[in-house]
C-alpha cells in the first residue's frame, strides 16, 4: 500500500514537472562547419597580373547562441520555434611589397559593426516533436523534425576580391602597389557591405529533454540537430549537427 502511494505521488511529481510553453536562450556550437584558409597568390584580372597579393585565413568550428518557444499543452505532439545565430572570424589581408594590410569588413544584413571579417550563419526553425514519458523523473525527452530557413555571409576570398579590382581597374592603372592596395582595401569594404545574406530553405531532424521541477517556473533543456538542406558559399564546408544548451522561463 505504501508503495503504491508513494508511486502515486512520484508520478504526480512528474507530470506536475511538464510545462505547457516555455521561452529560453542557450549557447549553440556547430560541429564541424570549417573554412579552409586561402594561401597568398597574386591577384589576376583578364590576363593581366597585379603587383598586389591576397590571401585569407580559416576556422575549425562555429558558435553563437540561440533562443527557443515550446509549446506542450497539445495533444501527442510538441511545437517549438528556435532561432540560432553562429558565427567565426578570420583574417583577410591585402599584401603590397611584402607589407599586410588587413581589411575590417561590415558585412551588411548583420549586428556587428566593423571588425575582422566573419563568417555568420543564422536559421530559424520550426519542429514538431514527439515527446516520450519516463516514470518518476521530471524529464521529457522527445525526438521530431521540421522546417529551416537558413541565412548566412559570404567568404571573402581571391575571386571575391579580384571581381572588386576588375570593376576598379581602370582608376588603379599606373599606381604603386601600395596605392593599389590602399584604394582596393576600401572598394573591398565598400563592396562587402552591398553583398547582404544567401538565404535558403532546407529541413532538419532532432532529439532532445527538458527538465523542469515542478512549481518553479524554469526548465532546462538540450537539443542535437542534424541540418539537410542549405546553401552556403563554395569556400565553406559545413558540418550540418549543431547543438542547443540552455534553459528559461516556463509556465
Amino acid at each position: 500500500m505504501n508503495f503504491k502511494v508513494i508511486f502515486a505521488a512520484a508520478s504526480l511529481f512528474a507530470t506536475q514537472a511538464f510545462a505547457i510553453a516555455g521561452i529560453g536562450f542557450h549557447y549553440s556550437p556547430n560541429v564541424g562547419t570549417t573554412l579552409k584558409s586561402g594561401k597568398q597568390a597574386p591577384l589576376k584580372v583578364n590576363d593581366k597580373e597585379y603587383p598586389v597579393e591576397f590571401s585569407h585565413g580559416d576556422f575549425d568550428y562555429i558558435q553563437g547562441f540561440g533562443f527557443k518557444a515550446w509549446i506542450d499543452i497539445l495533444p501527442f505532439v510538441d511545437v517549438e520555434g528556435t532561432f540560432n545565430i553562429q558565427f567565426a572570424s578570420y583574417n583577410a589581408t591585402l599584401w603590397a611589397d611584402g607589407e599586410p594590410h588587413r581589411l575590417e569588413i561590415e558585412l551588411g544584413g548583420t549586428p556587428f559593426a566593423k571588425a575582422t571579417p566573419k563568417f555568420i550563419a543564422m536559421n530559424a526553425d520550426i519542429s514538431v516533436t514527439k515527446p516520450f514519458s519516463i516514470p518518476l523523473f521530471p524529464i521529457r525527452p522527445y525526438v521530431g523534425a521540421g522546417l529551416t530557413i537558413y541565412w548566412n555571409t559570404f567568404i571573402l576570398n581571391n575571386a571575391f576580391v579580384e571581381g572588386v579590382l576588375e570593376r576598379s581597374g581602370k582608376d588603379l592603372s599606373g599606381s604603386s602597389a601600395k596605392e593599389i592596395a590602399d584604394a582596393l582595401a576600401k572598394n573591398v569594404v565598400d563592396a562587402a557591405k552591398d553583398k547582404g545574406l544567401n538565404k535558403s530553405v532546407g529541413f532538419h531532424l532532432l532529439a532532445g529533454a527538458r527538465f523542469k521541477l515542478p512549481i518553479i517556473p524554469i526548465a532546462a533543456y538540450a537539443n542535437v540537430k542534424v541540418y539537410l538542406g542549405g546553401e552556403y558559399d563554395s569556400d565553406i564546408d559545413a558540418g550540418h549537427v549543431a547543438f542547443e544548451l540552455g534553459g528559461g522561463f516556463a509556465l
